[in-house]
């Protein structure tokens, strides 16, 4: 088994995704350095800070050269970083050493692997804002169709009082428009270019390096921070933090939907399930459980990953190597977790006669408080309390329908209808809101972000 199923051939359907694993690829690091490389030695050619000729063939050669990743393993555990022996590679097979000596001018290891980094999680971040914008109009229809149909309401794991199933759809949806306005937030702030030389100071290029730095910058269509972020690893955090909103959204979304889904209850068809070695009638609620998981595994990700902001003096490399080996896998369960709850929500489905079934198992107790406030009308709240409470204890004792005992007490009112009436509440309005809203959040990506310039 491999050490992450998401990049397992076995599991992966299930754990993996193909289009974001791909981003965190040795081959895509490896081009994406590459190509910061060649873009900063076309500007620095620009400046004249290099020769002209040295920058046309690295920014050519950067596009054209070929490097096995696995040539570079000893060196990259010697180093610590793969740079240096990319570097080595690049200049063997870049061209006449006395022009490829003008590599990397100037930048530093981590100049160029941030950078990189930025280009890749761009992509991520896009790749996430579509997947929330579908998960969304997803569940704007499905609040939308079922906005008045009632079902019980749950507290501590026991019946409350009436809700409707638009409602409960719209409170696994209204967290992701907010999350959605973060993640606009990041993807404006977070791709930034980062070119500090060796210890944030831009020494090696003088008075031409903040000026560097803006055009790279502008070539690769990512923010000039205008500073070393080199320690500040803020912006990974935030990343780290909009992941672990996501997960808590979509993960109480796979709760619920395991739970209504479970038998003696089962308010909710989840359009079929995983089946069973050994018995035959079972359809194992696979994708939300696997939601679940995987909601887990980005908090227990996040964790180590806004640790590795505590960065010591100018540059440290325990804490970057933290972020390396946490943020692929926080990036790559996220996305899953959000394809994978838009697959959930295409095939959801309530079950109308469970939910009636379910409202109505209990006597009609469940409209208690509804009987409660009506009855506040009528004398003072705290008689009405003791005397519904009263109600209730009867309805249990005898059988008899909570309305239909009211009826008997209290003459003049149809308390089946009223009660029913008046038991949804603001739920339906609720529902409604939200799928406009949610109808309403246009994708707000700017087409589709490439590892070229």
């Amino acid at each position: 088994m491999p050490a992450s199923l998401a990049d397992s051939a076995l599991h992966r359907d299930l754990f993996g995704d193909p289009e974001v694993s791909a981003l965190f690829s040795d081959a895509a690091v490896l081009r994406a350095m590459l190509l910061v490389e060649g873009t900063l030695a076309r500007v620095q050619g620009e400046l004249g800070l290099i020769p002209a000729e040295a920058a046309a063939l690295i920014d050519r050669a950067s596009r054209e050269v070929l490097i096995d990743p696995a040539a570079l393993a000893a060196d990259t555990a010697r180093n610590g970083v793969p740079v240096p022996a990319l570097l080595a590679a690049f200049r063997k097979a870049g061209g006449p050493a006395e022009q490829m000596q003008y590599l990397h001018w100037g930048a530093t290891s981590q100049d160029i692997m941030d950078t990189a980094l930025a280009l890749r999680l761009r992509r991520v971040l896009l790749i996430w804002d579509q997947r929330i914008a579908s998960l969304l109009e997803k569940l704007a229809g499905l609040a939308a169709a079922h906005a008045d149909l009632p079902m019980v309401a749950r507290t501590y794991g026991q019946a409350a009082i009436p809700t409707s199933f638009g409602a409960v759809v719209a409170g696994w949806g209204w967290p992701l428009l907010d999350w959605r306005k973060d993640l606009s937030d990041l993807r404006q702030s977070l791709p930034m270019v980062s070119l500090s030389g060796a210890a944030g100071t831009l020494s090696a290029m003088g008075d031409h390096g903040p000026e560097v730095r803006a055009r790279l910058a502008q070539a690769l269509d990512l923010k000039d921070p205008g500073r070393s972020w080199h320690s500040d690893r803020s912006s990974v955090a935030r990343l780290a933090g909009l992941a672990t909103g996501l997960a808590g959204t979509l993960g109480k979304m796979a709760e619920d939907l395991l739970l209504l889904s479970q038998s003696g209850l089962a308010e909710l068809s989840l359009g079929g399930g995983g089946g069973s070695s050994t018995m035959p009638q079972k359809e194992n609620p696979v994708a939300p459980s696997a939601l679940l998981a995987l909601a887990r595994m980005v908090l227990a990700f996040a964790s180590p990953l806004q640790a590795s902001s505590l960065h010591r003096q100018q540059r440290d490399g325990a804490a970057w190597f933290t972020e390396w080996l946490a943020l692929p896998q926080l990036c790559i369960f996220t996305s899953r977790a959000l394809s994978l709850s838009g697959d959930i929500a295409t095939r959801l489905a309530p079950v109308p006669e469970a939910m009636r079934r379910n409202l109505d198992a209990d006597k009609g107790l469940i409209y208690a408080e509804a009987l409660t406030f009506a009855l506040a009308d009528r004398m003072q709240r705290p008689e009405a309390e003791a005397t519904v409470k009263a109600l209730c204890r009867e309805a249990m004792q005898t059988g008899a329908a909570l309305a239909a005992l009211a009826n008997r007490d209290f003459l003049g009112t149809d308390w089946y209808a009223l009660l029913g009436e008046s038991s949804l509440g603001q739920a339906v309005n609720e529902a409604k809101r939200f799928s406009v809203e949610a109808a309403g959040a246009t994708w707000s990506g700017g087409g589709q972000a490439k590892l070229s310039t």
